[in-house]
């Protein structure tokens, strides 16, 4: 019905016209006076495109595969229905949203509770790291929207503390990551905790073919609604790109901040231990940095955003899985240590400055064995990345010297010549004004600790694209085009998910890293057991669930 509404709309009325269509107000979109309200509250007026194209859709009971990136207002889609079709006489969860990160269950869980506020909606989020105690205590109060991670929200169904008889609207955010994470069979289990006959709704940033097959296998006629790349943060963000050698990559990213001085960034590893090496060669150079990752506990992951959030911290290192779910105002700068081995991944990434209006930046280191990904990225964004020159040593200590001016004002505004007047006049007696001003910038720009030796450990680089002939295993990304699978089986006969595809051996688990999905393991695949196809492995093996 409301679809029917909306389709008879004429396009002569009050609404705003922008290059893409008409811009939908909230009430346009069949929600209710108290939703209104609470949208109002926040701040909201007119529906994004992913939220314009689906909440009417869930509304009228539709299966939704939505495709989106994050910053566009998923978590409304499908929060403002689920909220609306709440019997709220009715205590327990009427609505299940599955997320893969911790950070990400927290924030949809606020989201959620903060536009149902009006309506006195009960919102549990449950995860690992935390006591799941307090979150039994919290489902046994009346929970009517649980949000979770798979492996809690398991362990909570075999418990035997959490009901989901009552589940109406099943919600799969960021399903890409949960396949990436090996999250397959905990869905499938989940799946099967839920009654059949409920409505379910998909959200991914990036569409494979494995996420089609479960929209297939699991949902009724799911209608797919895809919001293009395009259309979302990019045009926001200067986008540049640095050539340059592996072994000398860590210098010419700490030459470029030195010049670029970002006041928030976030930086991207591929690898858990990319990470934490990327974070501590910043910290021994004098930058003001923090690494997350999934191996840190809750607290610590908690105590690092809440400093990035507050400015304590200005340069946030992370794997891609870790910085889902992550929205900070304010970020400027965006390092793409390691570039993405899908183009998908970028966009994603880059969406984290360019936001509200403003435009941000982004830099991606490339070697030249990994121009080819550049190129798919370029494509994909429809976008021509701009060469930018690395820094010259002259120009890094010239942009920590005048970082370093406005710092030595304040500390003359707070110096008390007084508290150490024999110690200052010795000094004077035996500098000049000019050798002491020196030192003093000198110090405060850390300028010794520029040159602080530190070497990263080698990463398995990503496996060179090369367009031959597919060969009889169907991938036509190979380096030699001999054939070759889909992550698995040898590379003369393919391997589909590590079965036979036209013949070949299978083969190939997952890497244990469960944040660098896109990490060093990869390059096995050059070695004889992948097929080097430029897509994320899909061997669902389930690795350290939460």
């Amino acid at each position: 019905m409301i679809l029917d509404q909306l389709a008879t709309r004429q396009k002569d009325d009050d609404r705003d016209y922008h290059p893409g269509g008409y811009i939908l107000k909230f009430a346009e979109l069949g929600l209710s006076e108290d939703l209104l309200t609470a949208i109002t509250k926040q701040g909201y007026e007119e529906a994004t495109p992913i939220q314009e194209k689906t909440i009417p859709l869930i509304l009228d009971g539709k299966d939704v595969i939505g495709q989106a990136q994050t910053g566009t207002g998923k978590t409304a889609a499908f929060g403002l229905p689920i909220l609306q079709m709440l019997d709220e006489n009715i205590s327990k969860p009427q609505a299940l949203v599955v997320s893969p990160t911790r950070e990400l269950a927290i924030q949809t869980q606020d989201e959620i509770f903060k536009l149902g506020r009006d309506k006195h909606v009960r919102v549990q989020a449950v995860f690992g790291g935390a006591d799941i105690r307090r979150q039994i205590n919290g489902l046994k109060h009346g929970a009517q929207v649980v949000v979770g991670t798979p492996g809690r929200l398991l362990d909570h169904i075999n418990r035997g503390t959490v009901d989901l008889s009552h589940v109406q609207t099943l919600v799969l955010d960021e399903a890409d990551e949960m396949l990436n994470m090996g999250f397959l069979d905990d869905i499938e289990s989940i799946l099967k905790a839920v009654p059949d006959k409920r409505q379910t709704l998909l959200f991914s940033a990036t569409m494979p073919a494995a996420i089609k097959r479960i929209g297939v296998q699991f949902m009724k006629d799911p209608v797919h609604v895809q919001i293009e790349a395009k259309e979302l943060t990019t045009d926001l963000v200067d986008q540049y790109y640095v050539k340059v050698r592996e072994n000398e990559k860590f210098d010419t990213l700490t030459r470029i901040l030195d010049v670029q001085n970002p006041q928030l960034a976030i930086m991207f590893g591929r690898t858990k231990r990319r990470v934490d090496e990327l974070t501590r060669g910043l910290e021994l150079r004098g930058y003001n940095a923090a690494g997350i990752h999934g191996d840190l506990t809750q607290q610590k992951r908690s105590q690092v955003l809440k400093q990035f959030k507050n400015g304590e911290i200005n340069i946030l290192v992370a794997t891609d899985v870790a910085a889902r779910g992550l929205d900070v105002s304010g970020v400027d700068y965006v390092y793409n240590f390691d570039i993405p081995q899908d183009s998908e991944s970028y966009v994603h990434r880059i969406g984290r400055t360019g936001r509200a209006g403003h435009n941000g930046t982004s830099v991606t280191f490339v070697t030249n064995a990994e121009m080819d990904y550049l190129k798919d990225i370029e494509k994909l964004t429809k976008k021509r990345m701009q060469t930018l020159k690395p820094a010259t040593k002259e120009e890094a200590v010239a942009g920590r010297l005048s970082q370093a001016g406005d710092k030595v004002e304040k500390l003359i505004k707070q110096a008390d010549p007084d508290l150490a007047e024999d110690e200052v006049n010795a000094l004077v007696e035996k500098y000049d004004a000019q050798t002491l001003a020196a030192a003093l910038l000198g110090s405060v720009a850390d300028i010794n600790e520029m040159d602080t030796p530190f070497s990263l450990s080698r990463e398995r680089p990503l496996p060179r694209k090369r367009y031959g002939n597919g060969g009889n295993g169907g991938g036509n990304r190979r380096r030699n085009g001999n054939g070759g699978g889909y992550r698995g089986g040898n590379r003369n006969g393919g391997g589909y998910r590590g079965g036979n595809r036209n013949g070949g051996n299978g083969g190939g688990r997952r890497s244990n890293d469960r944040d660098g999905r896109r990490s060093s393991n990869n390059g096995d695949r050059r070695n004889g057991n992948g097929g080097g196809q430029s897509r994320r492995s899909r061997d669902f093996v389930i690795k350290n669930k939460d």
